[in-house]
C-alpha cells in the first residue's frame, strides 16, 4: 500500500496543479468528483481484468475507461487518463482520488470527517457537532454520515489519522481492557 501511495503522489500533486490552475475552486471540486468516479470504475474487478489483459492496446482501454466512466470529463482528465494507462499506473486510481482530496483540502484549509452513528442523525445535531469539531481543530470539517447500528449509541468520529470514539461499543470495550489489567 505505502508503494502505492508513493507512485500515485506525483500523479495526484499534477492533477492538484491542473486543477488549482484554472484559477478557481469549481475546478477543484469538479476534478475530485471526477478522481472520484474514475477511482470507483478502476477499483471494478471488471475493469481490473481490462487494465490486466495484454489484448487491449492503451489507446483502446484509454477509450474503454473514459467511456465507463461516463460524461462529463474534461478534455484535460482524459488526457490524465492516457497518461496513466501510457504509464501503467490506472490501478492506482483509489490513491491518487484520495491524495487529491488530502491536497484540496489542505488548500480549502478543511478536513473531511467520517461520522459513524447508531443511529440516524438529524440535521440539527449533526451541525452541532460539525460546529463542535470545527472549534476542535479550528478548520473547516466536511462530515460524511453513516448509520452503524453495531455501536450500540453515540458517535464514532475518524478526522485524518485521529479518531473520537464516543460509542457505547468503545466505551465497553476501554472497560474491558481496564478490567483485565
Amino acid at each position: 500500500m505505502a508503494e502505492n501511495v508513493t507512485l500515485a503522489r506525483p500523479y495526484a500533486e499534477a492533477a492538484f496543479q491542473l486543477a488549482k490552475g484554472a484559477g478557481n475552486g469549481a475546478a477543484l471540486a469538479a476534478w475530485s468528483q471526477s478522481l472520484g468516479r474514475m477511482a470507483a470504475v478502476a477499483a471494478a474487478t471488471e475493469m481490473g481484468e481490462c487494465i490486466a489483459s495484454p489484448r487491449l492496446m492503451p489507446e483502446q482501454l484509454a477509450k474503454l475507461f473514459t467511456d465507463v466512466v461516463g460524461e462529463g470529463l474534461s478534455a484535460e482528465q482524459q488526457n490524465f487518463v492516457r497518461v496513466l494507462v501510457d504509464n501503467e499506473r490506472l490501478t492506482f486510481l483509489p490513491e491518487i482520488a484520495q491524495l487529491f482530496d488530502e491536497l484540496k483540502n489542505s488548500h480549502e484549509g478543511s478536513k473531511d470527517a467520517d461520522v459513524e452513528s447508531a443511529f440516524p442523525m438529524d440535521d440539527a445535531a449533526l451541525q452541532v457537532l460539525v460546529a463542535d469539531l470545527e472549534r476542535k481543530f479550528n478548520c473547516k470539517i466536511k462530515a460524511t454520515v453513516r448509520t452503524v447500528p453495531e455501536l450500540i449509541g453515540g458517535v464514532r468520529i475518524a478526522i485524518g489519522d485521529e479518531v473520537i470514539d464516543a460509542s457505547v461499543r468503545g466505551k465497553l470495550a476501554a472497560m474491558a481492557t481496564a478490567l483485565k489489567n
